[in-house]
């Protein structure tokens, strides 16, 4: 005699199935992250951490089942997840990148993953970094459009071609990858950074601005542009595709002509 069918049991017999189609996707991972706690000791040290994980899964998912599943106590910095904040910039296998916008399958799974802080900034705690001489940098070069006489009445036009002038280094979201991977700011902090420089960038060849001078001024100082040794790290670290080098070597050659 035949059992009809239970929907209930078709319903569980399909998660199980779903489950365990999931789980078979799965590999192990080891993540091996330099941790810093300052409260405990006054030496970071590297320490492994092995999960399963679906290899088209970011780096971000890694960090987060650690923490939410193996040591809580993992501290890092995320947002949005979805590259654009810039929160989650860190040093994975030497290399400056946004754990959100790296695949696991991308870097080499079948051997330890290493994560560790950027450079050049002081580590407060494990992942997390002292962005304040950062973002002072880019205080610093005035980051706003300026403009003289009164508030116009209406928007202020711009041609197509003046738009796009400045157009890629609008594409910024402060992550600070580029200027944590310069050789010259891991060795002096006073270095305003790529990051700065193309922010300036942004509004020095704005045909709108009239601050253009002012930011010349400012990155002509002995810790600004000509500090730039062209090495390229900035360009190979950005992931949002900014060509830094070309737009430092931009603003040096306003400098010279004033020509902006």
């Amino acid at each position: 005699m035949s059992t009809p069918n239970s929907p209930t049991l078709d319903k569980h017999s399909s998660a199980l199935d779903a489950a365990e189609a999931s789980a078979s996707h799965l590999i192990t991972v080891t993540l091996r992250i330099r941790r810093f706690n300052p409260e405990v000791s006054d030496h970071a040290e590297w320490v492994d951490y092995q999960l399963p994980i679906d290899p088209k899964e970011r780096v971000l998912d890694a960090l987060h089942k650690i923490k939410w599943e193996i040591d809580g106590t993992l501290t890092f910095r995320r947002s949005c997840a979805h590259g654009v904040c810039g929160s989650d910039a860190v040093r994975i296998n030497g290399r400056n990148r946004l754990a959100c916008k790296t695949l696991i399958k991308d870097i080499n799974p079948e051997k330890p993953i290493t994560v560790e802080p950027i450079k050049g900034l002081t580590v407060l705690k494990d992942l997390v970094v002292d962005m304040d001489p950062f973002f002072q940098a880019y205080r610093d070069v005035m980051p706003f459009l300026i403009t003289k006489g009164n508030e116009p009445t209406r928007e202020r036009l711009q041609s197509a071609e003046d738009r796009e002038r400045f157009d890629d280094t609008t594409k910024c979201i402060l992550c600070a990858a580029c200027t944590s991977s310069c050789p010259v700011f891991w060795n002096d902090g006073q270095y305003f950074g790529p990051a700065a420089i193309v922010n300036a960038h942004r509004f020095i060849f704005d045909s709108r601005d009239e601050g253009g001078e002012q930011r010349l001024e400012i990155l002509n100082d002995k810790d600004g542009v000509w500090r730039c040794r062209t090495t390229f790290n900035c360009t190979d670290a950005c992931p949002r595709g900014i060509e830094v080098t070309k737009a430092i070597q931009e603003v040096k050659r306003a400098l010279i002509t004033r020509r902006f």
